[in-house]
């Protein structure tokens, strides 16, 4: 009986990567009116929630609220927030609640 020689396998041929250009969500540019009390921190402007977030970011690195992942809250974002001391970074998103659509 003849040996049999093991098998080898060929490099599987790479395909060239497609470029992709993914588009955002619609609902992320739909632009929403924010509530009073978020409108003192953003402005009254109808904006997206992408803009929503960034906006809030400026204005806690503006006042130095932001410590580590925590951020303390003053009494504009107390309004927002609730009557708490700080809030994780995690839980910035809570103010969407405040947008109008």
């Amino acid at each position: 009986m003849a040996a049999k020689k093991p098998a080898t396998k060929k490099p599987a041929a790479k395909k060239p990567a497609a470029k992709s250009a993914r588009k955002p969500s619609p609902a992320f540019l739909k632009e929403l009116t924010p509530s009073p009390e978020l409108a003192e921190v953003i402005g009254p402007k109808p904006v997206p929630r992408t803009q929503v977030i960034k906006k809030l970011w400026d204005y806690f690195k503006s006042n130095k609220l932001n410590v580590s992942q925590t951020i303390n809250l003053d009494d504009k974002l107390k309004k927002i927030y609730g009557n708490k001391k700080s809030i994780h970074m995690t839980e910035v998103s809570k103010a969407f609640k405040h947008l109008k659509g």
